[in-house]
């Protein structure tokens, strides 16, 4: 049986889908909490940052009122979700001091972990390129990125994730 209809505001809504001009008439007004998660701990901001929606991603950042490393219920955040397809929304996320790219979720995956499970060999060379992120970090499981990649055929990712000389020697 499923959790049924997913509870949310209008924002989160208009973010979710892509509706930028929506997005900015709500914010406007003064009775809208732009960081108002739903029953599963999803921000606006998490919604749009899912979706790859640059536009809405860009205006809830502009907000001193929306924590753009918020987990939801499950521990992802933002960059974590946009991990899976969105290379944009990333390149923001990580231009920003408060977002954690090395932050793990409640089964111990990090955004990093995310990018090479999904085979997304740009994402990996942005958070690569962070001193902070480590690529050897387990999950609860003891999978590493490193492992999502070559379990799931990526060679690109694998050549990535080897370049960084930890990664390398724990795949020896």
């Amino acid at each position: 049986m499923g959790r049924g209809i997913i509870r949310n505001t209008p924002l989160a809504w208009a973010a979710g889908n892509g509706h930028e001009e929506v997005v900015k008439l709500l914010l406007g007004r003064n009775n809208v909490n732009a960081d108002k998660p739903d029953q599963d701990g999803r921000t606006p901001l998490s919604w749009a940052a899912a979706q790859g929606h640059e536009g809405v991603v860009r205006a809830l950042l502009g907000r001193n009122d929306v924590n753009p490393d918020k987990p939801d219920v499950g521990g992802r955040t933002p960059l974590s979700l946009a991990c899976y397809r969105h290379e944009g929304v990333v390149k923001m996320l990580l231009g920003r001091d408060d977002v954690d790219p090395d932050k793990q979720d409640e089964s111990g995956r990090t955004p990093l972990w995310w990018a090479a499970y999904c085979g997304r060999g740009e994402i990996v060379k942005l958070l690569l390129g962070r001193d902070d992120v480590n690529p050897d970090r387990p999950d609860d499981y003891g999978q590493t990125p490193l492992s999502q990649a070559v379990l799931y055929g990526y060679p690109g990712v694998v050549t990535l994730l080897q370049s960084r000389k930890s990664a390398a020697d724990g795949a020896a």
